[in-house]
């Protein structure tokens, strides 16, 4: 397995980093398989450069066959030089395995302001690739911690999972969004498993990731019925 972090720290009006990442997810798709993508959200302050709420993206790869993790961080890098958009700071991380210094930085980036500088010096000491693509490369800060964070396997919400045919809105049969790679419907205030009825998970399907699973959060909207929360 090998994880991919990316933050496009794009501009207004441009697509996202989740965008992005999807698009590479497919790009590379006949040689590795993607087996999902997270967007993580990291510390929102005035004092931090981005475009709307400061997320990052990871994606979670296994080859097609006998490859090297090079030929995956190339293609990527490729995908991201090719729709670099002017003004955007690109960082891009490739990881097979995660330590507990990148776990510690990337929680680091939930809740305090932190620097490029200390990011490569981390991913230097963790042997991990980091790089940047453009710009003041300011997205190495949040391409390493989306990394740290999908290791956790206790954070990220699922923006692309394999088994999404095409994306769902509004109210849905409990029973699809368990065939779409959600392990467990959740009622968060009791934590209890929800085991019928339809779900509203408003404008698409978003669930979270929580102890190694990927689970929705939900709270009671009606008889047979429930609302999806979003959580981070």
């Amino acid at each position: 397995m090998i994880l991919v972090g990316i933050d496009d720290t794009d501009v207004v009006g441009a697509r996202g980093t989740n965008k992005l990442a999807r698009a590479l997810a497919r790009r590379v798709e006949a040689r590795w398989t993607c087996l999902r993508v997270l967007r993580h959200q990291l510390l929102f302050d005035p004092r931090i450069p981005f475009t709307s709420h400061n997320g990052s993206a990871s994606l979670l790869f296994e080859p097609r066959g006998s490859r090297s993790w090079e030929t995956l961080r190339d293609e990527v890098r490729r995908g991201m030089e090719e729709d670099f958009i002017p003004g955007s700071d690109p960082g891009l991380c490739v990881a097979r395995e995660v330590s507990d210094e990148v776990v510690a930085f990337a929680e680091r980036c939930r809740r305090e302001v932190v620097t490029a500088e200390e990011a490569r010096e981390v991913a230097r000491g963790a042997g991990v690739h980091l790089e940047g693509l453009g710009g003041t490369e300011g997205g190495v800060i949040g391409a390493l911690a989306a990394v740290g964070l999908a290791a956790t396997g206790d954070h990220g919400r699922v923006v692309f999972d394999p088994l999404w045919e095409d994306e769902v809105t509004g109210e849905v049969a409990l029973e699809k969004i368990l065939r779409r790679g959600v392990e467990a419907v959740l009622e968060e205030a009791s934590g209890a498993e929800v085991h019928s009825g339809a779900v509203d998970v408003g404008k698409k399907l978003r669930p979270n990731r929580r102890g190694g699973r990927t689970l929705l959060l939900v709270e009671r909207a009606g008889e047979g019925l429930w609302r999806a929360l979003r959580r981070d």
